[in-house]
């Protein structure tokens, strides 16, 4: 990414975008490169900066629109793993113990609503990862989820209550290669509320999956974590804008009781 003072050969601010090379942005039809639609008190070409302007610039182009609730949630909890919350880990998150406590607030409302509450966990038969070879190969540090592994557990004050769903899984969709799909469907949920780790790896990959599935993703800003600020920003706002909504905590915890099964549960 260029430096924040950064200018273009002509002149103009960089495109701010991430995954876009400076200065060049996707074109849609009807568009030519380098040229978009201007509206009131913006010069053709011209692209506000900041992440207001990149707001904007979203939204004009009907991006970010709010999918809303559904009628029947469940808690998604994703890899809560204490291979990311142990400093000595190489997977370990800054701020994974703060994201654990927004999940643990999840699971108390929800299961006091009578909502389901569903774990996912990465676990591999030994070191050699052979159950997703590719995987491994590209991220080595996958073994922290070998048998055995005293890293691979789920991590203070984070547990699954008995009878609540565990989802075995070996790549960083929850989706991928399991039962998850069809445990929702059976169960009539229509909505993920979905926190964990990491926003840019299984995060990500199961709020998308979740989407392509039919289900409605609302990722809780504060019940995920990332290795970096960066990654984390960029990967809630992509998500925000194409496949999810992000939410906060606050309105998770107004809106899990307001939809339980059993109203008179709480």
């Amino acid at each position: 990414m260029p430096p924040a003072n950064a200018r273009s050969a002509s002149g103009s601010e960089p495109d701010s975008v991430p995954g876009h090379s400076t200065g060049v942005r996707d074109t849609a039809p009807g568009h030519s490169a380098g040229v978009r639609d201007s509206g009131p008190g913006h010069s053709a070409g011209v692209r506000d900066s900041g992440p207001a302007g990149l707001d904007r610039d979203y939204a004009a182009a009907g991006f970010a629109r709010r999918l809303g609730w559904g009628d029947r949630p469940a808690v998604l909890l994703v890899d809560p793993a204490v291979a990311y919350t142990r400093p000595d880990s190489p997977l370990y998150l800054t701020t994974g113990e703060i994201a654990a406590q927004a999940m643990s607030a999840l699971a108390a409302s929800a299961r006091a609503a009578g909502v389901p509450v569903i774990w996912t966990r990465v676990h591999f038969a030994d070191a050699s990862c052979a159950e997703a070879p590719l995987f491994a190969a590209k991220v080595p540090a996958l073994k922290a989820f070998a048998e055995g592994s005293d890293l691979a557990g789920f991590t203070p004050p984070l547990s699954p209550a008995a009878g609540e769903l565990v989802v075995v899984k070996h790549y960083a969709s929850a989706f991928a290669g399991t039962s998850l799909a069809a445990w929702l469907a059976s169960h009539r949920i229509d909505t993920l509320v979905i926190g964990g780790y990491s926003t840019s790896g299984c995060i990500r990959a199961s709020a998308l999956d979740a989407l392509q599935h039919g289900f409605r993703p609302m990722v809780v800003r504060e019940a995920c974590a990332d290795r970096a600020p960066g990654p984390h920003e960029s990967s809630l706002f992509d998500l925000n804008a194409k496949y999810a909504d992000v939410i906060t905590l606050d309105e998770a915890l107004i809106e899990i009781p307001a939809r339980s099964p059993d109203p008179g549960r709480h």
